[in-house]
């Protein structure tokens, strides 16, 4: 038997929804669904030893990937959570090949040489083998144009043909094994033909 919906329930219900939205707002960042995404100038600091951009080369890693399916990672946060994505993603590349599926982390923050520094360690401590990591030349806030959240810890953007598939925002401790399923499933949006 179902119950009327009394004043109190239809509030109530009227409030989750409210609060929700605001939160999905809150976290909105970066291009979203639909837009293209930018060029951006970066310093690569480590990993994707083969992708013909050497350490320290400046260049704009968005335009070299030109309309490859690809998967953009912002971080503040080099922790094991980021390490768990980007293993994942790491190999998502290497049995993709044939499709050209290539992904690169940029980390922000405020210090240039320390980010630089967590790159290397983090791709050697976590074997990344065909992920680059680079620091944008705004490395505290990311590419201005790209409206990146500051309350935001992780920023992923799976794209192809330049326009954004799909977008991932999530605060500090945001990324969990969840969040991580859900961003490898919305992969399949720029690997299916």
């Amino acid at each position: 038997m179902r119950r009327p919906l009394t004043i109190s329930t239809g509030l109530a219900l009227a409030v989750g929804i409210l609060a929700t939205a605001v939160r999905a707002e809150e976290f909105r960042s970066g291009p979203q669904v639909g837009d293209l995404v930018g060029a951006f100038t970066v310093v690569k600091a480590a990993g994707a030893a083969e992708d013909g951009v050497a350490v320290g080369d400046e260049l704009c890693y968005r335009c070299r990937m030109g309309n490859r399916p690809m998967v953009m990672v912002f971080a503040h946060t080099p922790d094991a959570k980021l390490a768990g994505l980007v293993t994942q993603l790491d190999k998502l590349v290497a049995d993709n090949k044939e499709k050209k599926v290539g992904s690169f982390v940029s980390l922000l923050g405020d210090k240039t040489d320390e980010l630089r520094s967590e790159a290397k360690t983090f791709v050697e401590k976590n074997k990344i083998e065909n992920i680059a990591f680079v620091v944008p030349e705004e490395n505290k806030t990311g590419p201005s144009d790209y409206n990146l959240n500051d309350k935001v810890d992780v920023t992923v953007l799976i794209y192809r043909e330049g326009k954004v598939a799909a977008n991932h925002a999530l605060a500090a401790g945001g990324l969990n094994d969840e969040e991580i399923k859900r961003i490898m499933a919305d992969t399949g949006k720029i690997l299916n033909d």
